[in-house]
């Protein structure tokens, strides 16, 4: 194992023995200006300059020549330093005061916080007076904000332990502020706060009789109704809610159906709270699959889907862009998908990353099929036998992965970005929308997503095994994220499943998992320890919101710097070929091998320069 991790020199493309005018036809001139290894196969490595004073320049991250690859300009790079500064200055802010209310009560069965009398007190005279237009020096309470907090009181009161109830001073919070309330807030608030005019005594004679206006919304309110007292529904109702309501007309969460926000806000995060269904869950990733019509198909040997969460890496690296990069090298397709900056967390996003390098960040789903798709080259003019069992690809023409924006894939579900802020905690969507299937394949397809919270690992591989992908694989990555880790897992780590771990299946017949279904499916689960693949022990690189110092982890890492980054996206591209069942990877440390070639021999930076390249023009 000790080879794996150091290697030999890997070949270079003189090895191949190509007369240089055949090569030259066959291959970009991107390659051909800027070669990544020498003759002798070893890599010419630049050394990243580092950043100076508080800022992180472009400089930082890319070299003269580099930029020159991109096509860039200093002058022309949006280069901002922290991942927080992507949010959207159209999305009005939400109010802090309720917003950290409803991290505490807006969240499962045990993980609620009950308030503090003080807290309480503080928080309701918060909304009391913005719903009167008094509050001065904060912004507004906003419907979304009133819909998910008074949704998480009522769901407390009605369905959770004795223990996350309402705590003694909520009660006398309540007691306090609710007559004033009632006659300052609008019927579907008050309809939300006590849905059948049981919990808040007298004074409120709205809560039974509301049906709301429009034929859309009365449809959303009796669903509500049955999430407000704990209970769930069906497929078919939560599909035909979602599809009423959505898109909202603005991205500051305004909704074009005339539903009312503090109703749609109440619906997604009480749902969350009551742990949904398989049912709910499916209905949440399917309900839009027919919105820009069937998805194109990909021809191509396989396709990994990657389910990131869509709010981005705060504290540690975050490599799959760089993995999909490498994994593209040996003809594993991937398609990336997600959003520039999304709540609650506003981390740092594979779309940041691209965006900063001048990617095109706006492709359809047909242009990114194209990407998606590796025609092999066809050379002429070569000696019989020269190049046997070698197969070429021509990543002038397409790069073998692409990235996919959720605004483009789906506008409806990512016209809720804004309201997604002002609910503040995670609604059903951010677990459903790992498992897409944006573009379809003509060979194998696999999807991998990322978890955090125990519990929710089966309901991602359940809507795996829905979509019909030959094989499934979550992660519990670090910040719940699909990159696995060299670090040691520490004693005192908290309990649930480590970091680390992986659960999935694989189906070993060529006819999908859905047609295949208990009869060529193996499942398996185990916990990654990096030191059985030949890797040291070595500590996460943080980047800490920063755009910049993860593309300088990662550029390092695929110009064959060894380290922290470079391990990384090794252990994760090897593992997920290893565990998916891709072709070449049975065996497991030649998976490594295989990556660490792709990185060592230049290929995988070329892949990622060619995207970069190939996206701008594509308009």
């Amino acid at each position: 194992m000790k080879a794996l991790l150091n290697p030999e020199p890997s070949f270079s493309i003189s090895s191949l023995q190509i007369k240089r005018s055949t090569y030259s036809d066959a291959l970009p001139p991107s390659c051909l200006r800027f070669p990544l290894t020498n003759f002798n196969g070893r890599s010419r490595r630049r050394k990243l300059l580092r950043p100076h004073g508080g800022g992180l320049k472009m400089k930082a991250v890319l070299d003269s020549a580099m930029m020159e690859q991109f096509g860039l300009k200093e002058s022309d790079i949006k280069n901002p330093a922290l991942s927080s500064t992507y949010r959207r200055s159209e999305i009005p802010k939400a109010n802090p005061t309720v917003l950290d209310a409803q991290a505490r009560v807006c969240t499962g069965p045990t993980q609620t916080r009950p308030l503090s009398e003080e807290q309480a007190f503080k928080v309701f005279d918060t909304i009391l007076r913005s719903a009167r237009g008094e509050l001065k020096g904060e912004e507004p309470v906003s419907k979304a904000q009133l819909g998910a907090f008074f949704a998480g009181m009522t769901i407390r009161a009605n369905a959770f332990p004795e223990e996350t109830q309402w705590s003694e001073g909520e009660k006398r919070a309540m007691d306090v502020f609710w007559p004033l309330l009632v006659r300052a807030l609008p019927p579907d608030v008050l309809f939300i706060a006590d849905p059948e005019g049981s919990l808040l005594g007298t004074g409120n004679s709205v809560g039974p009789s509301f049906v709301g206006n429009e034929a859309k919304e009365m449809r959303l309110v009796g669903a509500l109704r049955e999430v407000l007292a704990g209970g769930h529904l069906g497929y078919e109702e939560v599909k035909g809610v979602l599809r009423d309501v959505l898109p909202l007309g603005s991205e500051d969460g305004g909704l074009a159906s005339g539903v009312s926000e503090s109703l749609l806000s109440a619906f997604l995060i009480g749902q969350r709270m009551n742990r949904e269904t398989d049912r709910e869950l499916k209905a949440y990733c399917l309900a839009f699959d027919d919105e820009l019509g069937g998805a194109p198909v990909a021809d191509v040997k396989s396709l990994t889907h990657y389910g990131e969460p869509y709010d981005g890496n705060t504290r540690f690296f975050r490599s799959t862009l760089f993995v999909a990069t490498v994994r593209a090298c040996y003809g594993e397709s991937s398609l990336l998908h997600g959003v520039e900056w999304m709540p609650p967390k506003g981390g740092v996003t594979e779309e940041q990353m691209l965006k900063f390098m001048g990617a095109n960040t706006s492709l359809s789903v047909h242009q990114a099929k194209e990407l998606i798709e590796v025609p092999t080259i066809v050379l002429t003019n070569v000696p019989q036998g020269s190049i046997a069992s070698l197969t070429l690809y021509d990543p002038d023409e397409k790069a073998g992965f692409a990235y996919l924006s959720l605004r483009e894939a789906r506008p409806s579900l990512y016209s809720l970005m804004g309201m997604r802020e002002h609910i503040k905690k995670r609604p059903p969507l951010a677990t459903t929308e790992k498992v897409q299937q944006f573009v379809r394949a003509t060979g194998k397809e696999s999807i991998v997503a990322g978890f955090y919270h125990e519990g929710y690992e089966e309901p991602l591989l359940m809507l795996m095994r829905r979509r019909g992908v030959h094989s499934g694989l979550v992660v519990k990555g670090e910040e719940g994220a699909l990159s696995m880790t060299t670090r040691v897992r520490a004693a005192t780590a908290s309990k649930g499943f480590p970091v680390n771990y992986c659960s999935g299946f694989r189906s070993l017949s060529s006819e999908t998992a859905l047609e295949a279904d208990g009869v060529s499916r193996q499942s398996f689960n185990l916990e990654v320890d990096a030191r059985n693949y030949g890797f040291e022990p070595t500590e996460t690189p943080r980047t800490d919101r920063s755009v910049s110092k993860n593309i300088e982890l990662g550029l390092a890492a695929l110009r064959g710097e060894k380290g922290a980054a470079y391990d990384r996206i090794v252990l994760n591209a090897g593992i997920v070929d290893h565990l998916l069942g891709s072709e070449g990877a049975e065996d497991v440390a030649v998976a490594m091998e295989r990556a660490k070639e792709a990185i060592d021999s230049g290929k995988a930076l070329k892949k990622l320069l060619n995207y970069i390249e190939i996206s701008r023009k594509m308009k």
